[in-house]
């Protein structure tokens, strides 16, 4: 970082999950230990190999949008747009500090509108029904939550969408936090949403055999499997003199970012590849090793992911490794795809915030390929100095988010 490079700070948070409808929600299951999956409501899943997912109960967007609204959007893009509203309350910008060229939106999904993109597919494949829904294109591109929010606060500057699988929302807070360092933005909305609960989306993970039957284990040696996720978690980044200036609550700092491409698989995770982001998130931090105190990381709990990811750290991170907290939220939140990185870096926030690590839940007993300090299964107190959080996606990208406290 040169001195010309402005700082960047985090001073609004929203998220909807299976753990909560907002922050403070979230947050209550996080310090109980809380877990939110359940049995998939909505398919009938006799047919699948797994019948548990972290869904978003009881869901009503129209508690906060307006039903035409809603009508024009998929339920990935709803619960984008929802956790929007709560982060830019939350961080106490009004509609006229926001509109402009130096407020910015990116977004990250894997999906982006599975939910219409499905409903069309059985329309026309499953009766001799030509006619699509009109909005359906609007509904399921993955820029769709990106244009939604931009439209509803009047933010004009730079604004997309990142995909990139399981890493997308990490790259999108990435893209956000150098813009804004930059000086391109002076603000931006960042994070993800993905909804995967469709009937098709579901076959093809079953397909995988890659996800759990029962719960979701990270790291402990009775892991089987992940969980799928559906929700959203955004974040707004500001320029620092500007939000002291104003008075606004900051949670913590984003002061690294590293990504990379493992250029090894399509599927299988690889050590090196991962280690190579942490590190430079670190470089670009200009952050020690021995500085972190906590990892929220990828997690997902398959056999190979969590040892590798294991490696990863210690790879990157060295003999400090030994000492560094570390959790999975995808125990209690389930795998979010392309949201997994935003709901994590809420919480991540979370925890630099209020000193308190989310635990690791579910966990039965340690597995010696996962030696790790891992935060099993109750929350921790302890005062974050530095934590990362880490996204490392099918095909091998990956992107690693640095926060810091602040003081």
């Amino acid at each position: 970082m040169t001195g010309n490079e402005r700082r960047v700070v985090i001073t609004g948070l929203g998220s909807i999950s299976a753990v909560g409808s907002n922050i403070a929600e979230a947050w209550q299951t996080f310090e109980n230990g809380g877990c939110g999956v359940t049995k998939i409501d909505n398919f009938d899943t006799s047919r699948l190999n797994f019948s548990n997912g972290a869904q978003v109960k009881n869901f009503d967007p129209e508690k906060t949008l307006a039903r035409s609204e809603v009508h024009q959007m998929d339920r990935f893009s709803q619960m984008a747009v929802v956790s929007a509203q709560e982060a830019v309350a939350d961080c106490g910008l009004d509609q006229d500090a926001l509109e402009g060229p130096k407020s910015g939106i990116i977004l990250g999904t894997a999906g982006g509108g599975q939910m219409a993109l499905d409903e069309g597919f059985l329309r026309i494949y499953g009766s001799d029904n030509s006619r699509l829904h009109p909005l359906t294109i609007p509904r399921f591109m993955p820029n769709a939550a990106v244009c939604q929010i931009s439209i509803k606060f009047g933010i004009t500057g730079p604004s997309f969408a990142v995909c990139t699988a399981c890493s997308s929302s990490n790259h999108a807070i990435g893209q956000a936090f150098h813009l804004i360092r930059s000086g391109s933005l002076d603000r931006a909305i960042t994070g993800g949403s993905d909804c995967p609960f469709s009937w098709g989306h579901l076959c093809a993970w079953n397909s995988m055999n890659v996800v759990s039957p029962d719960v979701c284990r990270p790291f402990a040696a009775g892991r089987n499997g992940m969980i799928l996720g559906e929700g959203a978690g955004i974040l707004v980044l500001e320029e620092e003199d500007a939000a002291r200036a104003r008075g606004a609550k900051i949670y913590g700092e984003v002061i690294g970012f590293g990504m990379s491409a493992d250029a090894h698989h399509l599927v299988k995770p690889f050590a090196e590849g991962a280690a190579r982001a942490i590190r430079f998130a670190l470089e670009d931090g200009k952050i020690n090793a021995d500085e972190v105190t906590y990892v929220n990381a990828h997690g997902t709990a398959t056999r190979i992911n969590d040892q590798e990811e294991t490696n990863a750290i210690r790879l990157a991170l060295g003999p400090a490794a030994e000492y560094i907290a570390v959790s999975s939220t995808k125990s209690a939140h389930g795998h979010g795809l392309g949201a997994a990185g935003a709901i994590e870096a809420v919480a991540t926030c979370i925890a630099l915030y209020k000193g308190v690590l989310p635990a690791t839940v579910n966990y039965d007993a340690p597995d010696p390929n996962c030696d790790l300090d891992i935060v099993v299964n109750e929350p921790r107190e302890a005062k974050v100095n530095v934590a990362l959080s880490n996204s490392f996606a099918f095909g091998g990208l990956n992107a690693v988010v640095a926060f810091r406290s602040y003081s």
